[in-house]
């Protein structure tokens, strides 16, 4: 009896999130989405290449430029100056 494999989307480890992320902010505008999948430090499926870029883009840490080109927006610095403000609500 043979099983059916699903296409499910690969989840990634928080490891392999923070590599991606890291290496996006070391490498900030120098490559596009492909170009970025074929540079990281450890390979992996495209599928879950797909997914840590869709959840780092939903959760805003990195953006494209109108060249296609990955940018990493999250400013950890900024954010520790603003979230004390009163007149700044943080959810």
């Amino acid at each position: 009896m043979k099983r059916k494999k699903k296409n499910i989307a690969r989840s990634p480890t928080l490891q392999t999130v923070l590599m991606v992320e890291k290496f996006i902010d070391e490498n900030s505008g120098e490559f596009r989405k492909t170009e970025l999948f074929n540079s990281l430090p450890k390979k992996m499926m495209w599928q879950t290449f797909q997914v840590i870029m869709e959840y780092l883009a939903s959760v805003l840490k990195i953006a494209y430029d109108n060249e296609g080109y990955v940018v990493y927006i999250w400013n950890p610095e900024f954010y520790e100056k603003i979230k004390n403000r009163p007149a700044i609500e943080l959810k």
